[in-house]
């Protein structure tokens, strides 16, 4: 009798570290970095919109992200946001305008 417990509870340590490995052999997905010409579009863009902020390197830092994936960033360096309504509907963890 313990032997066989024994042996079932070997052949069941086996069998879950075997899917242990299917289940994390996966490696993550990393996303591509972006090309050179959408962060110099974003720089020169971002760099305008956030001339007279407060905050510069806040301003611009947040303005990348955004202008990455929206791929486009409102003219002027306040308002004019239904330019572009990715940039305009992207929200913050707090639900707040993320995008300068």
């Amino acid at each position: 009798m313990k032997l066989a417990l024994a042996t079932l509870l070997l052949i069941s340590m086996l069998l879950r570290s075997s899917f242990l490995q299917f289940a994390m052999a996966d490696p993550p997905t990393v996303a591509a970095p972006p090309t050179v010409a959408a962060s110099s579009f974003c720089d020169s863009k971002c760099g305008a919109r956030c001339a007279n902020a407060g905050v510069k390197d806040r301003c611009l830092r947040y303005c990348g992200i955004c202008c990455l994936q929206c791929k486009c960033v409102p003219s002027g360096t306040y308002g004019n946001k239904s330019e572009c309504p990715c940039y305009r509907d992207m929200l913050n963890s707090k639900g707040k305008a993320k995008c300068p």
